[in-house]
């Protein structure tokens, strides 16, 4: 299959040529269903020419071109609906009826706030996309994309989040008006997934409601089934708890799909090179450190325990704390008695065999290096972060 994008180096072509191209070289072999052989990237750059050809030889097009904040409001027309009049005519040049996706915008609702020259920009260029598809039967997919956000966007341009995103991470200010604000986003690796549905045939359609999108599968229109409605203070109170990441070491709520785990992605992207490592405290002495690596809401804490040759840690029981001890460098061991028993637990550990040993409530344990020349690495969990006035940690040999 040979696929044109359009527009290929904007922030959505850009995004998705590179899921293209893993799955054309192999990385991606999530979509085994299908086969590229070609990607034809045409932006504003491109020599013009390449235009037949690629038309020529496309057996599927992606339109991403088009005009955002044009210096002079009557280049909208131009690049929103005289590209795209533009390319059709050059696919009909080659009798080329292969699927095309245009990217819309629900602006072109024209509705309200968006009764705009780019939104009446972009409902021209869908009117011309579905009378290019009465006249030649192709298969056309329209889709009125909301605010887009994720790595590659371009901030201080047209998406408040890439804005928001860029200046908190480099400690910039930034300015909300009015926190309620609420925007529908749509991130991109959502985006690409829905555009390689559309490959596979397997595009959702929609209709509206107003500016809503409603899923319809008998819609006249598509759209990426997942967005996420959130308010600009929700944006910002997000981003500023990301920033404080580094000096809490608290990693805030980010499940599985939500929209806290894409937005921390995108801020991430945006960080400058002397963020991109931070120092942690070490608490040092004669034994070895200690070092706290990553507290979470919900789940405890993480941290790495250094012992130096011969030296024992621990010696210590909780009421109701527990822990995970993983030896990863080293040969150690560690030992654990419950309260008013003599029975001892002995459980070799070392980082030729990395397993996870439960310190469990009620018994008192340790962990011993039993190597003369090495330092043995201990990753810790807990299921709790140490609190000082609360710590249940009581002291106790374990024999």
């Amino acid at each position: 299959m040979n696929i044109l994008v359009t527009g290929a180096k904007g922030f959505a072509g850009k995004n998705f040529c590179a899921g293209l191209k893993n799955i054309r070289d192999g990385k991606d072999k999530t979509r085994p269903d299908i086969v590229i052989d070609e990607i034809f990237e045409y932006d504003i750059d491109t020599a013009p020419e390449l235009l037949d050809e690629y038309c020529q030889k496309a057996d599927f097009v992606f339109n991403f071109a088009g005009v955002n904040r044009p210096q002079n409001p009557d280049e909208f027309m131009q690049g929103n609906f005289g590209f795209a009049s533009k390319l059709l005519d050059t696919l009909k040049k080659y009798n080329n009826t292969c699927p095309v996706m245009i990217s819309s915008s629900i602006q072109a609702t024209c509705i309200g706030r968006y009764d705009s020259d780019y939104g009446r920009s972009k409902k021209a260029g869908e009117d011309l996309v579905f009378e290019y598809s009465e006249e030649t039967g192709a298969r056309v997919l329209v889709y009125r994309f909301p605010n887009l956000f994720g790595k590659w966007c371009r901030p201080n341009y047209n998406s408040a989040v890439a804005t928001f995103c860029n200046n908190i991470a480099n400690d910039l200010p930034i300015t909300v008006s009015d926190r309620n604000v609420q925007l529908e986003l749509l991130y991109i690796d959502d985006l690409v997934a829905e555009m390689l549905d559309a490959l596979e045939g397997k595009e959702h359609h929609c209709t509206f409601d107003g500016i809503e999108t409603v899923l319809d599968e008998s819609g006249k229109f598509c759209a990426a089934p997942i967005t996420h409605k959130v308010t600009l203070g929700e944006i910002v109170d997000l981003l500023n708890s990301f920033k404080e990441q580094t000096s809490t070491l608290v990693m805030p709520e980010i499940p599985y799909n939500s929209f806290a785990k894409k937005l921390y992605s995108t801020y991430l992207s945006y960080l400058p090179k002397e963020k991109v490592s931070f120092p942690l405290k070490m608490n040092e002495d004669a034994r070895g450190s200690f070092t706290e690596l990553l507290k979470t809401e919900k789940c405890g804490q993480f941290s790495v325990n250094i012992s130096k040759p011969g030296i024992t840690k621990g010696q210590h029981w909780h009421h109701t704390k527990w822990e995970f001890f993983i030896v990863v460098s080293g040969h150690g061991l560690i030992q654990e008695r419950k309260i008013g028993t003599d029975e001892v637990l002995n459980f070799e550990v070392s980082g030729d065999k990395i397993e996870a040993i439960h310190m469990l409530p009620g018994y008192t344990h340790n962990i011993i290096n039993l190597s003369e020349t090495e330092n043995l690495v201990t990753v810790m969990w807990a299921n709790e972060q140490f609190d000082p006035n609360h710590p249940d940690t009581f002291f106790e040999v374990v024999e």
